[in-house]
């Protein structure tokens, strides 16, 4: 059984804590999966929660033992090098030392996914490592030049073009190539998930959908091509469609994943229907991906208040593939 690899985020955030309330709560999960992270942060975790599960270090995953939490001691971190809620070059050095260690475990085959606890942008800058985030992290060390980020719960699901950029330069990257690129990961993504035939709908960029030309142009210049050549080629796509309405229409069931312009038009609808349990993806990567929807929660670490939901369906999802 190929197991599934739980990166710990950021060790000031939120991370240890939803993990060990996963894992705790769910044997199922805990028998599939392995944290990589640190183990001093995650025992001062069990007895701040008075967890029940005892925390295995193991070297390799033929130490592995379904009784247990196993952690791949990535970094030995001690809990007072640091401040938990703050974030800090330590901390952001360290979330992405144990993505790279899961991912590479991931490339040899030694793990089938990883799901990731969130990280700090800026304490990862702060780190020495430049990335917008999870998503361009796997990009780089996969060396994936096709992807997408992808939100996903039980009833809906969105897909974006682009995601962490500015307002602005999202509507420049509204691009027909990259819209069609979207499109066919959507597509192939959701076919391996069990959809048969995928319903997309592409949401427009403007208002209206730009109202034919009233409000823009990048609708008629770019995105009705995009979904026009998906059509031809044989994939179940409509748009675009008024942003204001394509994602109730997929809520209601119309649609099974729409096709987002830009950051905050896919994500806003999401996390006001499903911020306790939707789900990251990164999809388009020789390896799977998935993420809890939420960030480091500075406010909240440390106070044993933080929802373990999020990551037990970012691990129902990595189940799937």
């Amino acid at each position: 059984m190929k197991l599934i690899g739980i990166t710990m985020g950021d060790p000031a955030g939120v991370g240890p804590e939803i993990i060990l309330k996963a894992l705790d709560e769910k044997k199922n999960l805990r028998e599939k999966s392995v944290v990589f992270g640190s183990y001093k942060v995650l025992n001062y975790y069990k007895a701040l929660l008075k967890t029940d599960t005892s925390i295995k270090v193991i070297n390799n995953l033929n130490e592995f033992e379904k009784e247990v939490i196993n952690v791949i001691n990535v970094i030995d971190l001690n809990i007072d090098e640091f401040k938990i809620g703050e974030m800090s070059a330590l901390c952001g050095d360290a979330a992405y030392r144990y993505i790279e260690k899961a991912i590479e475990a991931a490339q040899k085959g030694e793990i089938k996914a990883v799901a990731t606890a969130p990280l700090n942008k800026e304490a990862l800058h702060l780190g020495g490592h430049n990335f917008a985030g999870h998503t361009e992290i796997f990009a780089t060390l996969t060396d994936t030049k096709k992807y997408a980020m992808m939100l996903t719960n039980e009833d809906f699901r969105v897909i974006h073009v682009c995601t962490h950029v500015s307002l602005r330069e999202a509507c420049d990257r509204a691009k027909k190539e990259r819209v069609l690129d979207v499109i066919n990961l959507a597509n192939d993504t959701l076919k391996k998930m069990g959809v048969k035939s995928p319903r997309i709908a592409v949401a427009g960029l403007n208002p209206h959908a730009g109202e034919n030309g009233l409000f823009g142009r990048e609708e008629i210049e770019e995105i009705i091509p995009a979904v026009n050549e998906a059509a031809e080629l044989g994939i179940n796509v409509e748009g675009p469609i008024a942003p204001d309405t394509v994602f109730l229409k997929a809520y209601r069931g119309q649609y099974d994943v729409v096709v987002a312009m830009y950051h905050d038009q896919g994500h806003i609808p999401m996390k006001m229907l499903a911020f306790d349990t939707g789900v990251n993806m990164t999809v388009g990567l020789p390896i799977v991906r998935t993420s809890v929807d939420h960030g480091t929660a500075f406010d909240i670490a440390g106070k044993g208040i933080a929802k373990g939901e999020s990551m037990i369906e970012a691990l129902k999802v990595a189940e799937l593939f």
